[in-house]
């Protein structure tokens, strides 16, 4: 029995270090394989983290097309692109097409979530959803959907203007209001091609060549035209003197372009205090919904006529209207999304833009040959075409044009009289149009 015990005991001894190696041996390859699949789960996380990073880059948004994708978007890109060009390397308006084709850029990345076009559909802000998913224009875009940046436009844009010509000679506001008939024009062919009243007016604003009035009408009356007939009015006042020259010329004879006009009275200074008062209280009265631009005009005016608030005249002109303009200039330009931007009633509105200021630019030169009927000291019809409010390049499209017939022909002074007419018209003709459509 005992020698049995000390064989059992041998066997359990010599069969022990066995066990130990099999079990050391599992549990290696236990390891082993779980070092096998933990490698596999980082190369499996690795591919997956680069694919969803592919995913959610613009260009992979850009390309899935079953989600947020549209190739409409690089079409848009080079719009913008050839907007930043045509602002930096040809200078055409380059103080807001620049700031407007660069939102144009940000708003069409895909992903880059800045602007949210659904944050302001059906004509007013989601309050609801505007706070959790606004993107840092959609902020700065309250700016032009509550009518606050054109309207500190207007101010500056009055502290800049000398109403003086205009004052000396009073004629020249009707000239100023004849070239308006482009808006009015424009809106019945609008209507016609099928655009709603509210879109039609918008697109009629365009003829009056004023930014700051195309974006304050648009904003109430048709914000998802926003983008397209703000480009089109920047880009038609930066081509002043391409389209209106043919337009005058074939108006105008050679006797009548060379008509020189006597030198303008001299305004006194309390006239010239007096004016935007009496403008602001008498349009005001008339027209309501006209008050709010003609009143920020005239108030800037008043601050750099009166000569007791220098400081906030420089103001105005300087820091204020360049902040605003930076502001306004990028949320337009957002607002060209390639749905928006990229559609046939796009081309339609670039088209009745063209036909709005061509009619307003001739409305201005025909007026004055109808005035020469009566009057005693002629017109130069050449002034007419200032009327609209594209101040003062048109001015200065007169004074050009005048001076190929007769060099010594100085026409700027009396052209400055309907152009500033012209911005007292278009801002009466947007409010016209609100009170009768908004």
């Amino acid at each position: 029995m005992k020698r049995f015990i000390k064989i059992l005991c041998l066997t359990f001894a010599l069969a022990l270090p066995t066990n130990q190696l099999w079990a050391a041996e599992q549990q290696s390859a236990t390891s082993n394989e779980k070092e096998d699949i933990v490698m596999s789960e980082k190369i499996i996380n690795v591919g997956e983290t680069l694919s969803d990073f592919a995913e959610s880059s613009g260009i992979g948004k850009m390309l899935n097309t079953e989600n947020e994708g549209d190739w409409r978007n690089i079409m848009m890109i080079a719009i913008a692109c050839l907007l930043l060009y045509l602002a930096i390397v040809k200078q055409f308006e380059p103080l807001l097409l620049l700031p407007i084709a660069f939102g144009m850029l940000l708003s069409n990345i895909p992903g880059a979530n800045m602007f949210h076009e659904s944050l302001f559909a059906g004509g007013h802000v989601h309050w609801g959803d505007f706070y959790a998913n606004a993107g840092l224009l959609d902020y700065l875009y309250l700016g032009v959907k509550l009518g606050i940046y054109p309207c500190l436009i207007f101010i500056g844009i009055g502290a800049m203007t000398d109403f003086g010509p205009l004052i000396s000679n009073p004629k020249s506001l009707l000239l100023g209001a004849a070239a308006q008939l482009g808006i009015f024009a424009t809106f019945i062919g609008a209507l016609a091609l099928g655009f709603t009243g509210p879109e039609a007016g918008s697109i009629g604003i365009i003829g009056g060549a004023d930014g700051p009035t195309a974006i304050f009408l648009t904003s109430k009356l048709a914000p998802h035209l926003l983008g397209p007939i703000a480009v089109a009015a920047y880009s038609y006042m930066a081509l002043v003197p391409v389209i209106q020259p043919p337009i005058m010329r074939a108006l105008t004879t050679q006797k009548e372009r060379v008509i020189k006009m006597p030198q303008l009275r001299t305004v006194s200074k309390t006239e010239k205090i007096i004016f935007p008062i009496m403008i602001t209280i008498v349009v005001a009265l008339i027209l309501p919904d006209a008050a709010t631009l003609i009143g920020c005009l005239m108030f800037g005016n008043l601050l750099k006529e009166c000569g007791v608030t220098e400081r906030l005249s420089k103001t105005v002109q300087n820091e204020l209207m360049n902040i605003v303009t930076v502001f306004l200039g990028i949320t337009v330009g957002a607002t060209a999304t390639a749905s928006t931007f990229l559609a046939w009633g796009t081309i339609k509105i670039i088209v009745l833009g063209v036909i709005a200021f061509s009619i307003g630019s001739a409305g201005g030169v025909l007026l004055a040959k109808f005035m020469n009927l009566f009057l005693k000291e002629k017109i130069n019809p050449l002034i007419g075409s200032a009327g609209v409010s594209a101040v003062p390049m048109a001015a200065r499209v007169s004074q050009q044009v005048g001076q190929e017939s007769d060099p010594g022909n100085f026409l700027l002074m009396h052209a400055m009289g309907p152009n500033v007419a012209g911005v007292i018209g278009s801002a009466v003709a947007a409010g016209i149009l609100l009170s009768m459509l908004g």
